[in-house]
């Protein structure tokens, strides 16, 4: 009678960690390519958060093959960003709410002072060149 007892919980534990495994999988987190007509790939990201609880019991008297269970799962998937790429350059499409402290704001803001600093640096070259010119 013991061996039943673990088979049904083996078996409510195993029932229940499938279909987590089926509600988060690779493509939950990386979606599937979207391509538009214009030729611009947007990939969309996600962040998955996940719980899972399990438990047992024996109820009843030892003549009689008892048992109570019980199982649940959540999954809570939130989109972070997108991938977009257009002409071989890969840019980070943030779709989360805004930083609230300097530190994000400043992380945040790198992307587009690393492009500001390129670009002032081609127009120094450019310009650097017209006058040897």
């Amino acid at each position: 009678m013991e061996n039943n007892k673990n088979t049904h919980l083996s078996s409510l534990m195993q029932s229940t960690m499938e279909k987590v495994h089926e509600m988060v999988d690779t493509n939950s987190i990386v979606g599937q390519p979207i391509t538009t007509p214009d030729g611009v790939t947007l990939i969309p990201v996600s962040k998955v958060s996940f719980g899972f609880g399990s438990g047992g019991g024996d109820y009843g008297k030892p003549s009689k093959d008892g048992f109570g269970g019980g199982s649940g799962a959540g999954v809570r998937i939130d989109p972070v960003a997108f991938l977009v790429i257009k002409d071989g350059t890969t840019r980070v499409l943030p779709v989360a709410v805004p930083p609230v402290s300097s530190v994000e704001r400043i992380v945040d803001m790198v992307p587009d002072v690393l492009d500001r600093v390129e670009k002032f640096i081609d127009k120094k070259s450019a310009k650097a060149e017209e006058e040897v010119l």
